[in-house]
């Protein structure tokens, strides 16, 4: 590519509503360009570094015998409403009617038509298994986009699907996609940790998370530095200390708080520790009032607390339903309250601690867990920095990441709801499936974040839109114009991408402008080009060195082969 005459521009200065490193440098550098809320173009150069990670993860789903396919995008609500998905999708779906009035969508995931196409193939365990995958766009309403690529509501997704015939053979399909997984983001030059996750609307019977480790991202990770222990914070075990205290028990004593409603309200005005306190939430859960106990410097996990009471149908109660029940908000508490009541393992351990009266402006203190009644004790609660490994005892560490891929173990839950089964000795049977998606775009934000600088954008060599780029010092000087056209004419012959900046710009602005896209390998044909010299540096180097012209193109090569993954 020739950038003179060609759509390529740059913008200087940091984007106002870009909060992520990844959306100002992919919008500076003239990658993408928002054009609404969630909604991005990718323009000629950011499709470039797109379409490179697409083949890569194609090489790797074809290595694997999986086969792509392409599913439509306006999908009739009827597909959703054989799995009981309809609802849980809510307000995330993008709906429309047709002009008879039939209800559509527009995709945002696509289990359900790839076990339909399935049973288009499968009648007997010798059509087993096989694997299925498509490259698509996908559509959800975020409440809430941001960060660039990373939270969108339009994206673009590799999704796959595997078929089995039984647990065994899903056992080996998901290893083999798992390993396929890491050879991609490998590949990719992406950092990344694999964590269990919550397998959420998606169901069956295990998730795993690739997580891109950034100092952004929507998703909280948890380490083990002394083992191999990693999970998504919203299924991560914490351990409680079995051990006793050895603190005396008191009687609990009723005293005055005045206008003291929160956990930092009533610490600072009792003189006490907030681990010292409790946390009173009322939940309803499927239309049941339930009172949550919590530690004071904890934090309730939703997720958790459903597995717990096993609905995804819960929520904080408002006040109309807090009023009723007689008590205050801010002052909320397990004393004198007639509805069930759960308790986190940690609360259960401790002693004398301070809780809501369920009167304004008064909280009880020195309450211990035999002073009410408990109805059901397990882990709801959030893990925090220093807590216990689940696996080895050794404290836990924290991370941000992005989710840039995810599989499933589905198991039969959509080959029930869908009829997907298999002839076995005149018995049919369920097909085991696994499903596994790769967010495209968030690779490439991760990738972003992972690999920049002050000057811009540090393209690993496998997704690089270019690798390598080609400045003319001085465009009215013959000799360097047709240096530079003839080398940029045999690397294309080797086919090798590279680009030539033959603009009529100071060279300032084209280093600039080199920096900024993030091109791997820098050649400058300058003044020096009489005595057949041009400059070769690399971007993530800050060290140029000067080289023949005649010995550059094996320089390019060998770099290109030795940082290719």
């Amino acid at each position: 590519m020739k950038l003179k005459n060609s759509f390529f521009y740059t913008i200087r200065e940091d984007i106002s509503n870009e909060e992520s490193i990844s959306g100002n440098l992919l919008v500076r550098s003239g990658m993408i360009k928002k054009i609404s809320s969630g909604i991005y173009a990718y323009l000629p150069l950011g499709y470039k570094v797109l379409k490179n990670i697409e083949n890569i993860i194609r090489e790797e789903m074809n290595e694997i015998n999986c086969s792509e396919l392409l599913m439509p995008t306006l999908i009739n609500d009827e597909v959703y409403e054989s799995t009981n998905r309809l609802s849980s999708f809510g307000n995330s779906m993008f709906r429309l009617k047709d002009r008879y009035d039939k209800n559509y969508c527009l995709g945002p995931t696509h289990e359900e038509l790839f076990t339909m196409v399935a049973k288009s193939m499968v009648n007997s365990h010798k059509d087993l298994p096989f694997c299925l995958y498509q490259i698509q766009n996908k559509f959800r309403d975020e409440a809430r986009p941001r960060y660039g690529l990373i939270r969108v509501r339009e994206f673009i997704m590799k999704d796959a699907y595997s078929f089995d015939a039984d647990i065994n053979g899903l056992d080996s399909s998901y290893n083999i996609m798992f390993n396929a997984y890491k050879k991609i983001f490998t590949r990719l030059g992406i950092n990344y940790k694999v964590v269990k996750a919550d397998t959420g609307t998606m169901g069956g019977m295990l998730s795993e998370e690739f997580q891109a480790i950034t100092n952004i991202g929507e998703d909280t990770l948890v380490f083990c530095e002394s083992c191999d222990y990693a999970s998504n914070l919203d299924i991560c075990e914490s351990i409680t200390s079995n051990k006793e205290s050895a603190e005396k028990k008191l009687k609990k004593d009723l005293i005055k708080t005045p206008n003291a409603r929160t956990i930092e309200e009533v610490s600072e005005y009792l003189n006490e520790a907030s681990s010292k306190l409790v946390k009173s939430l009322i939940y309803n859960i499927n239309d049941k009032l339930y009172l949550v106990l919590v530690k004071g410097d904890s934090e309730v996990n939703e997720i958790k607390l459903g597995k717990l009471m096993n609905t995804n149908n819960l929520r904080l109660a408002n006040e109309k339903e807090i009023h009723k029940l007689k008590t205050c908000v801010g002052f909320v508490g397990p004393i004198n309250i007639n509805i069930p009541i759960i308790v986190d393992n940690e609360v259960n351990n401790m002693v004398n601690f301070v809780v809501g009266a369920n009167k304004k402006d008064y909280h009880y203190k020195n309450v211990n867990i035999d002073d009410f009644t408990t109805d059901i004790i397990g882990d709801i609660r959030n893990t925090k920095p220093g807590d216990m490994c689940p696996k080895c005892g050794q404290k836990l560490v924290f991370k941000k990441g992005i989710e840039v891929g995810n599989t499933f173990k589905l198991g039969t839950k959509y080959s029930e709801a869908l009829n997907l089964t298999y002839n076995s000795g005149n018995e049919l049977k369920n097909v085991y499936m696994g499903c596994y998606g790769i967010g495209i775009g968030r690779c490439l934000s991760a990738i972003v974040e992972q690999n920049n600088d002050e000057k811009g954008i540090i393209w690993p060599m496998n997704v690089a839109p270019y690798k390598v780029g080609i400045i003319i010092v001085d465009t009215k000087i013959d000799e360097q114009v047709q240096a530079a056209n003839h080398l940029y004419n045999e690397l294309r012959k080797l086919n090798i991408d590279v680009l030539l900046d033959d603009r009529n710009e100071r060279a300032g602005v084209k280093f600039n402008d080199m920096d900024l896209i993030g091109i791997p390998i820098r050649i400058t044909i300058g003044k020096k080009i009489d005595d057949h010299i041009c400059e070769f540096k690399l971007r993530e180097s800050d060290e140029s060195s000067e080289i023949s012209i005649f010995d550059v193109i094996y320089k390019i090569q060998d770099t290109i082969e030795e940082k290719n993954i």
